[in-house]
């Protein structure tokens, strides 16, 4: 592999794995996460939720396009996965504002786009057994 192939994987690979970990600390210890990293005043646990679930769907997204040569699936799954955590967002922080309908809408289209990367795995051009596993870098 040459030399810039195998460096923007590995960028890939380390902004990837920050922005999970990231993504978990302002969604699971969101005081914590703003108290170190995002001191934007004034604090506001239900943006460090956003936050997180955003950036666990953006580092798996970078996660999985390592591993998986089908660019539809990985973009499913990662935003499927980012969708998913902000409905959860919203249902835990339901009592802090927004609509009453977000956390059904958002739940549907998480829902929606999981959905369609199980149908895309099951139907993907490689066959019956789903996306191309192979690195990305053998395409």
């Amino acid at each position: 592999m040459p030399t810039g192939a195998r460096i923007s994987v590995g960028i890939a690979g380390i902004g990837g794995a920050l922005l999970v970990w990231w993504g978990v600390w302002a969604f699971f210890w969101p005081r914590s996460f703003y108290d170190n990293i995002a001191t934007f005043e004034p604090y506001n646990e239900h943006f460090m939720h956003d936050i997180g679930a955003f950036q666990i769907g953006l580092g798996l997204t970078l996660l999985l396009a390592l591993r998986m040569r089908d660019a539809l699936f990985v973009a499913m799954v990662g935003v499927g996965s980012g969708a998913a955590l902000h409905a959860i967002a919203h249902i835990t922080d339901r009592n802090d504002g927004g609509r009453s309908s977000d956390p059904g809408a958002l739940g549907l289209l998480a829902v929606l786009l999981l959905v369609g990367a199980a149908l895309r795995w099951k139907t993907a051009v490689s066959g019956a057994s789903g996306p191309d596993r192979e690195s990305a870098t053998h395409r």
